[in-house]
């Protein structure tokens, strides 16, 4: 079984000589790369156009924009036109393990109800540290990186999670056909962990791999773990998660919890510098919500919104305990 690679690129060029090495460690599980480039003004096409000419050796596919469409429709670009039944989703800030991808496989495959598998994301410059080993969703509306700064060794199990971190996952591009694709209007940040809220409405479940081991830099695009872009985008798309896809019995009974969630995070963000950021971005999810298309309510799915009900009180309390 081999995978098609999608990568969106946006002025990537110092990472692309790694992540192009790195592809080769994982030669015989990869079909295709598909490089979606959002308007590059690094010379990232002349370099990934040299190495075709090249002769590289595994096939590389090449969707060029002509202007930045952000994180969300570059991937679905790149989903929709690849070959395989597999889309291993990677950011060009990566480096991989052998069998990595291997291991993505062989995990995706092993319960039929599985859409997406998270790679175990150890940080580059400090492998002793882990980078993203899974995502949580809580009833307080916030988005957890599993395992950030603690030891790798810590998360040697394989296990079930809310979301799968974009960056660095294999999900199974049927199910993009039933439930859709990543919404396109959030442009980038919580795109990943609003089509995993999606992905459990219909049933599905996301793991992570813990013997899928990629090295992220991180913040390659954006430049840092906060700025002013990625706090107004974020609190954004906060919103317009909570609209698309939580009916309105469950808005109304977590409304409270939304509350007192996006309380703590501007009380955060302010002491930080950017409480009116965050304020600004949250103004435009409310004033913007109309242009998301909502995620149709369906009576067969009513068991599943009480287990996603009861998974985001949960991980609230262990958030707690923590």
């Amino acid at each position: 079984m081999k995978v098609s690679i999608v990568t969106p690129n946006y002025n990537g060029l110092k990472f692309l000589p790694l992540y192009f090495s790195s592809l080769l460690t994982n030669y015989d599980h990869i079909e295709e790369i598909i490089i979606v480039d959002n308007n590059s003004s690094d010379n990232s096409l002349d370099y990934i156009h040299n190495l075709i000419d090249d002769g590289y050796e595994i096939p590389i596919r090449i969707i060029e924009n002509m202007q930045n469409f952000g994180f969300a429709k570059a991937v679905n670009q790149g989903i929709k036109a690849s070959k395989s039944e597999y889309v291993f989703l990677l950011n060009n800030d990566i480096e991989m393990e052998n069998n990595t991808i291997s291991n993505l496989i062989d995990c995706i495959e092993s319960r039929e109800d599985i859409f997406s598998v998270s790679s175990k994301m150890i940080q580059f410059d400090n492998r002793d540290l882990i980078d993203d080993a899974g995502d949580e969703y809580t009833i307080l509306a916030n988005t957890k990186k599993t395992g950030f700064n603690q030891p790798t060794n810590k998360y040697t199990n394989s296990r079930d999670i809310f979301s799968s971190c974009a960056g660095a996952a294999l999900y199974k591009k049927s199910v993009f056909q039933e439930i859709g694709y990543f919404e396109e209007e959030f442009f980038a940040y919580m795109e990943d962990v609003e089509l995993a809220y999606r992905s459990r409405i219909y049933g599905y479940r996301n793991y992570f791999c813990p013997d899928a081991i990629v090295y992220h830099i991180g913040s390659g695009t954006t430049g840092s773990q906060y700025n002013e872009f990625k706090v107004k985008i974020s609190a954004r798309n906060n919103i317009w998660l909570i609209y698309k896809d939580f009916p309105m019995p469950q808005k109304i009974v977590n409304f409270i919890f939304y509350f007192i969630g996006f309380s703590i995070k501007y009380l955060f963000f302010r002491r930080k510098g950017f409480g009116e950021i965050y304020l600004d971005g949250i103004k435009e999810g409310l004033n913007n919500r109309n242009k998301i298309k909502k995620t149709d309510f369906k009576r067969s799915n009513t068991l599943n919104y009480f287990k996603i009900e009861l998974r985001l009180f949960k991980n609230l309390f262990k958030l707690i305990k923590k």
